[in-house]
């Protein structure tokens, strides 16, 4: 069983940069493929970026590229989403979620979608103003 959860969101301005951090429990937190999900009022929920077992590959939604990094440290259970150049559209509630037994670099890839992911956070709010 994994536990997950977040932190660092919050409101700021078109332009500025937020890193989000999500924490997990579990002694084989090497072991899982993490991602990043985010979720607007209305609008369905979109796959941001996932990272390998080891953090060697990480992939991103094709929006996102070069605004956006994620970053594991497996010494400490955590995984990161470093957003920079916020833009308003960028408001949602930001999720973390945990799977094993899967990667590929196409984040279309129906198996990337939440049924498959076996552990989620609770979510962050990130706020965006124009």
């Amino acid at each position: 069983q994994v536990q997950l959860v977040e932190s660092g969101g919050g409101l700021v301005q078109a332009g500025d940069s937020l890193r989000l951090s999500c924490v997990a429990s579990g002694r084989t937190f090497s072991n899982y493929v993490l991602g990043w999900f985010r979720q607007a009022p209305g609008k369905e929920r979109e796959l941001v970026a996932v990272i390998s077992s080891s953090g060697t590959i990480r992939n991103y939604a094709d929006s996102l590229k070069g605004r956006f990094t994620i970053s594991r440290d497996n010494t400490k259970n955590a995984v990161y989403l470093q957003m920079n150049s916020l833009k308003a559209e960028d408001t949602a509630v930001y999720t973390c979620a945990a799977r094993v037994g899967f990667y590929s670099s196409d984040l279309n890839d129906p198996m990337w979608k939440f049924p498959y992911w076996a552990y989620w956070g609770q979510g962050t709010q990130v706020t965006v103003s124009s």
